[in-house]
């Protein structure tokens, strides 16, 4: 009777299934959005797929053991309609007829509330904690109900801490640009390490606020101060520390914050961009010259005026991202000039490229015709290392494989040019 209880209910809906169901129902957030908002889904009609009359004939047993599991999940049963206590009510047609007598099976569950659903997975509770959470929420700010209906489950996940980050959002829609620290503001009962904590829930809330805010960092979004990052340089020419920078005590590795090394006053003739950290501590003395570690040295705050009297150099990794930041520098300084970002050294060190497998290819406007080859030959399939290999989705070099005598050479006569 087993065996043929087994074979017989193969593809029939179990409530197993049905409780499948109501769950992705639950992950999509679609319940709690239900009972909040009701968009006439409930009551919700689920049809089963239950036996055929040729199917009651040869596993009878089957069947009936298929029916009573839904029954008592359902509760309570009549002989037509849909009736029931449990979260779900049981509809019936008749099937059979023809072959053993008429007989009443289960053909659809019918939920009649998003509660009733969230009950048959064992979320009733919650569903009411968030219906009591977006009552509250949405009686303060009318303007999150698009939000909560998008979050439902981080809403829900977040109930003890949102009342106060609606507050809080709140407070920085009507703020716009308190021009403050983060760790400045003095919100009643809500501690700043618990803004840090929630800042993307925060973010998403006062943007639904205000959508106006503009793009950027949460910093720059919302008006608040940011660190920046610090500049380090090198002074590779001796005299300068004695002019200078003799204040320093004659240091020549030297990490000042963004406004401090715009204010300096360095006699100059050339400023050498590295990005890799071991080649900017490896350049030797060089006459009346500088060299800046630093990714991101391209944003026009980073740049103090002086510098645009100077020979700017720019040596960054042989890829795509390289000229991307070349390119971005030169749109603030356009009198930067590359170097060892050229075909010739790609060329020279072929053994030591790897593929790059997140090529950018955007549109460079900066970059010149030279360069412009280069950054397009990069990620055009022309540079695999042999014909057998598959063509990479870029080619990169980075600068700290250029061999030291070719690099040093070149950058040396660029220098002195």
């Amino acid at each position: 009777m087993a065996g043929s209880a087994l074979t017989g209910g193969a593809g029939w809906t179990r409530v197993s299934d049905l409780r499948a169901l109501s769950q992705k129902a639950w992950d999509r957030g679609e319940l709690l959005r239900e009972a909040i908002r009701p968009t006439g889904l409930y009551p919700r009609r689920r049809a089963l797929r239950r036996p055929s009359a040729a199917q009651l004939r040869d596993h009878y047993a089957a069947a009936r053991a298929w029916a009573a599991e839904l029954y008592g999940a359902a509760a309570h049963h009549g002989t037509a309609g849909a009736i029931g206590t449990g979260p779900f009510a049981l509809e019936t047609t008749e099937a059979g007829r023809m072959t053993i007598g008429a007989n009443l099976v289960p053909s659809a569950a019918v939920f009649a509330s998003a509660a009733d659903e969230a009950g048959f997975v064992g979320r009733r509770r919650e569903l009411e904690r968030f219906c009591r959470l977006a009552d509250a929420v949405l009686a303060a700010e009318p303007g999150l109900e698009e939000w909560i209906l998008r979050r439902p489950l981080a809403s829900l996940e977040l109930r003890h801490a949102l009342p106060d980050l609606v507050r809080a959002a709140r407070w920085f829609a009507d703020h716009p640009a308190p021009g403050l620290y983060l760790r400045q503001l003095a919100l009643p009962g809500i501690h700043t390490k618990f803004l840090e904590q929630h800042r993307r829930v925060l973010d998403e809330l006062v943007s639904a606020l205000d959508p106006e805010r503009a793009p950027g960092g949460f910093e720059a979004r919302h008006g608040l101060l940011t660190e920046a990052p610090p500049v380090r340089f090198r002074v590779l020419d001796p005299a300068l520390v004695d002019s200078a920078l003799a204040f320093l005590g004659g240091a020549t590795d030297v990490v000042l914050r963004v406004d401090d090394f715009a204010r300096l006053r360095l006699e100059v003739e050339t400023v050498v961009v590295v990005e890799n950290k071991v080649t900017f501590l490896s350049l030797p003395p060089m006459p009346r010259t500088i060299a800046v570690w630093g990714a991101g040295f391209g944003s026009s705050t980073r740049v103090p005026g002086w510098v645009r009297d100077a020979r700017v150099l720019y040596w960054g990794d042989l890829d795509t991202h390289g000229f991307a930041v070349l390119d971005q520098l030169r749109a603030a300084h356009p009198h930067v000039v590359s170097v060892l970002m050229d075909r010739p050294t790609l060329e020279a060190h072929r053994e030591l490229w790897v593929e790059d497998p997140r090529p950018t290819r955007a549109a460079l406007a900066h970059l010149t015709a030279a360069e412009g080859a280069v950054y397009s030959a990069l990620t055009s399939g022309e540079l695999t290392r042999s014909a057998d290999r598959t063509a990479w989705a870029g080619v990169r070099l980075e600068q700290e494989y250029v061999r030291w005598d070719w690099a040093l050479e070149r950058l040396l006569a660029a220098v002195l040019a």
